[in-house]
C-alpha cells in the first residue's frame, strides 16, 4: 500500500533551483544534505504541505537533470490562488513561458512554463466544477477543432 508520493527532481544546480522554487512558489526549505564540494545530494522543500525532493546531478550514477538530457517527459501541475500571477512571477525569475494562462475546457485557468532547470510546470486555478462526462464532451469537441 502506498502512503505518500514525492516528486523528486534532479537539477543541474540544486542551490539555484531551491532559491527559484522558494522565490516563485513560496516554498520553504526543510533541509538539505551537502557534500564538501557543495553538491547537494538531497534537499526537501515544503510546498504548502506537499514535499518536493531534489538533488544535483550525479552523472557517475547516470542521474542527469532535464537541461543535461535536453528534455523532460514529466509535468508538475500546481493548483494555486492565481495562475496568471504565478506564471508572471516565474517568468520574471527566469522561467520560459510555454503557454500563457487561459480558461481551459476542464474548468481551470491554467498555463505552463519551463523553469531554468528544464522542468515543466503547469499552473492553474479552478474557475468551474466540470463533471467528467462534460469534460469528455468538451475534450472531444476541442480535438475535432484541431
Amino acid at each position: 500500500m502506498v502512503h505518500e508520493m514525492f516528486p523528486y527532481l534532479c537539477v543541474d544546480n540544486a542551490a539555484e533551483a531551491i532559491e527559484f522554487y522558494c522565490s516563485v512558489f513560496g516554498a520553504t526549505e526543510k533541509f538539505r544534505l551537502t557534500e564538501d564540494n557543495g553538491r547537494i545530494g538531497h534537499a526537501e522543500l515544503d510546498f504548502g504541505g506537499a514535499t518536493l525532493m531534489l538533488a544535483d546531478e550525479f552523472p557517475e550514477f547516470g542521474i542527469k537533470g532535464a537541461n543535461t538530457i535536453g528534455a523532460t517527459p514529466v509535468t508538475i501541475h500546481l493548483h494555486v490562488d492565481n495562475a496568471d500571477d504565478m506564471i508572471a512571477r516565474a517568468s520574471a525569475a527566469g522561467a520560459t513561458v510555454e503557454q500563457e494562462a487561459k480558461d481551459q475546457f476542464y474548468g481551470e485557468r491554467s498555463g505552463s512554463f519551463r523553469d531554468p532547470f528544464g522542468h515543466r510546470w503547469n499552473i492553474g486555478h479552478s474557475i468551474e466544477k466540470v463533471a467528467p462526462e462534460e469534460m469528455q464532451r468538451r475534450y472531444t469537441e476541442l480535438m475535432k477543432e484541431n
